[in-house]
């Protein structure tokens, strides 16, 4: 009888023995249940995101990019950006190359007699086309109709050493002899007369009438005419 009881005691602590062992398998060894069997990790959560959330990484990430591919290619509408410089227009390229030739449009042309009797006319063509043009060569003059009229020839040592580039406003010159001064000379009366510019190939089309008050006369045969020159010298402009 007592070899029966016994048995079923020992049974028992047996049984209690191994429920102790699992409930301890279960615990973190301070008496409370490990989180990691109910709760994922944070890098867990973090890959375990909502399509939604996926869309606004992504858009945030395009937004980043194109502020940075902005911020690299500077502002489009040209205005200065971070470093100071505009990037959005050009500075134009210096031709280095002389002004265009003047036309009879670009300037306006007056004449003034000069001495007593008058021999001489001085032309000022002063350049009212807001650029800068040149002064090619000399005038071409018409003392009477241009068709049948003689051509006034140029004094060579009144040709001036570089163009005459004229700037807005400035004025270019040109002394012309009109007769000796003599009372027998083969003299007629002109009030007004042609002028014309020399373009960069020649003769321009167009000419302006010069009108000069009181008249002056013309010896044909004498007549002449100086080169475009910024100011009348002594001596190159005496003929």
């Amino acid at each position: 009888m007592r070899t029966s009881t016994r048995r079923p005691a020992v049974l028992a602590a047996a049984a209690f023995a191994a429920l102790s062992l699992t409930l301890t398998a279960c615990s973190d060894g301070t008496g409370a249940k490990s989180e990691d069997s109910k709760a994922p990790s944070s890098a867990a959560k973090a890959s375990d995101t909502s399509p939604q959330a996926k869309d606004e990484d992504a858009s945030a990430g395009e937004s980043a990019d194109a502020a940075k591919d902005a911020g690299q290619a500077g502002p489009a509408n040209g205005t200065a950006g971070a470093t100071g410089t505009q990037t959005g227009t050009k500075s134009p390229k210096k031709t280095g190359g002389k002004a265009p030739a003047c036309t009879v449009k670009d300037v306006r042309i007056t004449a003034a007699k000069e001495g007593v009797p008058t021999t001489h006319l001085t032309l000022t063509a002063k350049n009212t086309s807001g650029r800068a043009c040149t002064m090619v060569k000399y005038p071409l003059l018409a003392f009477g109709e241009i068709q049948t009229a003689k051509d006034v020839p140029a004094v060579a040592k009144s040709k001036p050493a570089a163009p005459v580039v004229l700037e807005p406003g400035a004025p270019a010159y040109a002394a012309v002899r009109i007769n000796d001064g003599g009372v027998d000379e083969q003299n007629r009366a002109v009030t007004d007369f042609y002028v014309n510019l020399f373009a960069a190939d020649g003769p321009a089309e167009g000419s302006r009438t010069v009108t000069v008050p009181g008249g002056i006369a013309v010896d044909d045969a004498v007549a002449k005419t100086g080169y475009w020159t910024p100011q009348l010298r002594n001596g190159a402009d005496e003929f």
